[in-house]
């Protein structure tokens, strides 16, 4: 399924459920069924962000943005994984003044509507199966609803438990441990996208691999100033310097080096400068650490 379908399908069916979910959990007097809620309304949030993200990704280069928007994508994983962990402070607020103040929450309509959550957040995790691991906001979009419908299947569990022993702390224990759930499932998505937005080599990428590849090309004496990064949550970038005292190679090298890159690393976009090694007249940037 096209990723912009995937998206579409996804905001529809959580924005209806959280409209659902909320106006039950206001009859219902559930806390873990309003934060439920909560966290469903940030998951539509960071669904559009991540939407417009890939529709802005798709957008041609132009002559102030020669890579085109594609960061874009990262910049909507960051703000995603922060809505997440804002919402979270406050459904732990929420749940911590309960304790002192409860409100005796209706069991039954628990159930009820989180058994309808399992159902909607499983369908739309199902929607992002197949992109998860190429793609960072995919990844964001399946783990949100992955959890949501562990999150919905333990407000079942809490439903059960207040019909059967009536025990009402049990509505905000449910709640922070959804919040819980949030945190250690967005914490991964923050950390990534945030070395995403810095310009950090992407997971799954090894700096010294590729360098060990590029140097035992046939001519190839040395290779610097190396950099890998992301220009969004799909395509890698990469350019070097190679030492090559036997001249340029050819077209053909080239090709056949930037094929190679993406088949064994995942390196999308590569830029290579060919140097001769001309110690009277040394490239300033080969050390490291010059940037």
């Amino acid at each position: 399924m096209d990723i912009g379908r995937a998206f579409a399908i996804g905001v529809a069916l959580n924005t209806a459920f959280v409209v659902v979910e909320a106006a039950f959990g206001l009859v219902a007097h559930s806390l873990a069924l309003l934060a439920d809620a909560a966290h469903n309304l940030s998951d539509v949030l960071g669904l559009l962000l991540a939407w417009g993200a890939a529709s802005l990704a798709r957008r041609p280069p132009s002559e102030r943005f020669t890579y085109g928007l594609r960061s874009s994508t990262i910049m909507a994983a960051v703000a995603n994984a922060v809505l997440l962990l804002v919402a979270c402070g406050g459904i732990a607020w929420e749940a911590t003044s309960r304790f002192g103040n409860p409100v005796p929450p209706s069991g039954a309509l628990m159930i009820w509507v989180s058994l309808a959550g399992v159902v909607v957040n499983g369908a739309t995790a199902l929607l992002f199966v197949r992109e998860r691991k190429r793609d960072l906001n995919a990844r964001g979009a399946y783990l949100h609803m992955v959890a949501d419908a562990a999150v919905s299947l333990g407000v079942v569990v809490a439903g059960a438990a207040i019909v059967l022993t009536g025990r009402q702390w049990v509505d905000p224990v449910v709640s922070l441990v959804i919040v819980a759930v949030i945190v250690l499932g967005t914490w991964g998505l923050l950390r990534d996208s945030l070395r995403l937005s810095m310009a950090a080599v992407p997971g799954g990428v090894e700096l010294a691999a590729v360098r060990t590849y590029m140097v035992g090309l046939p001519g190839v004496a040395e290779v610097h100033d190396l950099h890998i990064w992301a220009m969004s949550t799909t395509e890698t970038a990469l350019t070097a310097h190679l030492v090559m005292p036997r001249g340029h190679p050819g077209d053909a090298f080239l090709n056949a080096l930037c094929r190679e890159l993406d088949s064994r690393f995942g390196i999308h976009h590569t830029t290579v400068q060919i140097e001769m090694g001309d110690t009277t007249d040394a490239c300033e940037l080969a050390p490291d650490h010059r940037v």
